[in-house]
């Protein structure tokens, strides 16, 4: 009796999360640790279903966020990388992003602050699911976390390669999912660099 009593427990805890699962990149570069993906709908649906009980973070940056969008679903703005506005990036006609080197501790102080442990499901959402979403996953591991998933389609989505007017993000994402997002940013959850 008491073996059926603890499964019966163990698969409370674990079945609502296993109905939300996207498949695994066949890219490596986009691959986790933990392999838990999902898509901006299934993100969506998780954080309605399960509230404060999972933690929801946008790793963008927040001067991109500014011209691209937010969505108040996110509990938490902590950015894997940081633009260097000092500096231009080496191979593209960019600015140099950095990695934020208090990603890590933002995101077990973000746990903390809710009353959230290790265990807690942790969703990571970037601009398009591969190029920050799995390595700010990756920066995480041996952290001591449980479950932290990657929003495969990001909060922009993917390009239309075949797009006529050029390569716009308008496959999927958050944007183009019917997900509630907006231009008007939360100042307490977007990322407050400290004044040097």
């Amino acid at each position: 009796m008491t073996f059926n009593y603890l499964t019966g427990v163990a698969l409370a805890i674990v079945l609502p999360f296993t109905a939300f699962a996207a498949p695994e990149p066949a890219d490596p570069a986009r691959q986790t640790p933990w392999g838990l993906y999902l898509t901006s709908r299934e993100a969506f649906e998780m954080k309605q279903l399960e509230g404060d009980k999972v933690l929801f973070v946008d790793v963008r940056e927040p001067v991109e966020i500014m011209f691209t969008g937010f969505t108040d679903v996110v509990d938490e703005n902590i950015p894997f990388l940081l633009v260097n506005p000092s500096q231009w990036h080496a191979e593209k006609p960019v600015l140099k992003m950095e990695k934020n080197p208090d990603f890590s501790a933002g995101i077990l102080a973000a746990l903390e602050e809710r009353g959230l442990d290790k265990s807690t499901p942790i969703i990571l959402m970037c601009r398009s699911g591969g190029t920050r979403g799995a390595p700010s996953a990756r920066a995480l591991e041996g952290s001591g976390l449980s479950q932290v998933y990657v929003v495969v389609d990001g909060f922009e989505g993917s390009t239309a390669k075949d797009n006529p007017n050029g390569p716009f993000r308008s496959v999927n994402g958050w944007k183009n999912s019917g997900l509630p997002w907006g231009y008007q940013l939360n100042p307490d959850k977007i990322y407050m660099r400290a004044e040097e």
